[in-house]
């Protein structure tokens, strides 16, 4: 039982209806070709597979390392794990640390830079704490923004160019079928098997790029502005707080970040109870 529920847990941290969604939109190509009258088994076809996956496979090897393409793949993964860290719990974080420094300086905050687990907001925190200005602040920040943003922009051509060769190959799977079929004319067993595969080869590659690849790469691109933003929200708030100016002004910028940000009184009376309890 407890196996289960850890199992479950784990579960409920991926975004399952998206994944669904990929298995979703194969079944209704399976079960439209049923519907029509036609065999399932006719889409399966290990030669035009072999064309379509092993020779997109081996294109994009040849246009990035191994090492690129498996990186790809882990931030593809990550693109359907549920986002626990959200702007609003952010904001709330960085509205509270302003406070903090507001009130009391910014030596306040450094017991909190060993519970940040961000390295971005964690630099940042420490910039700001160590008595960095605001323009080193922005300027340090600003590079770690725009190398970050490289590096996840290389996963996205990575699906996108793979994306571009699949249906490429289907198209040379299905010119292989149908010189297939035109040297067997004459055996009329081997023209059923030559046209399924150059058929069947469009499909894989058409589908397999606009179900699969097309949609990760979106994933892929979505998350890199998701990133993008939340960098710009840390570092406008960092820069106040480094500032300490006054909270409700920190509060107001992260609302062109955030979809709900708690009060100041709110915020502050949370550190109240907080300090106030016993440790």
């Amino acid at each position: 039982m407890r196996v289960r529920l850890r199992r479950l847990l784990r579960a409920s941290r991926w975004q399952l209806g998206s994944m669904a969604a990929v298995v979703l939109g194969f079944a209704i190509i399976i079960g439209a070709q049923a519907l029509d009258g036609g065999t399932v088994r006719s889409l399966f076809q290990l030669r035009a597979a072999l064309i379509v996956f092993g020779g997109t496979l081996a294109a994009t090897l040849i246009s990035y390392s191994p090492r690129a393409i498996l990186d790809a793949i882990r931030a593809a993964g990550r693109t359907f794990a549920r986002q626990e860290d959200t702007l609003d719990t952010l904001s709330a974080q960085l509205v509270s640390w302003s406070i903090r420094a507001h009130r009391r300086g910014l030596l306040s905050l450094e017991p909190e830079v060993d519970a940040v687990r961000d390295p971005f907001l964690r630099n940042g925190l420490m910039l700001a704490i160590d008595g960095a200005s605001s323009e080193m602040l922005r300027d340090v920040l600003n590079v770690e923004r725009l190398a970050q943003e490289g590096r996840d922009e290389v996963p996205v051509r990575i699906f996108e160019a793979a994306a571009g060769y699949a249906p490429t190959l289907g198209i040379l799977g299905a010119v292989l079928g149908l010189i297939r079929v035109m040297e067997n004319l004459s055996v009329s067993t081997a023209l059923g098997g030559g046209i399924a595969m150059a058929f069947v080869a469009t499909v894989y590659g058409v589908g397999v790029a606009n179900l699969v690849l097309l949609p990760i790469a979106g994933r892929l691109r979505e998350r890199s502005a998701w990133m993008s933003r939340r960098s710009d929200l840390v570092i406008e708030a960092l820069i106040d707080v480094q500032r300490r100016s006054n909270p409700r002004l920190v509060v107001q910028k992260t609302r062109g970040f955030a979809t709900s940000v708690p009060r100041v009184e709110e915020i502050a009376r949370r550190l109240t109870r907080t300090s106030s309890e016993p440790s």
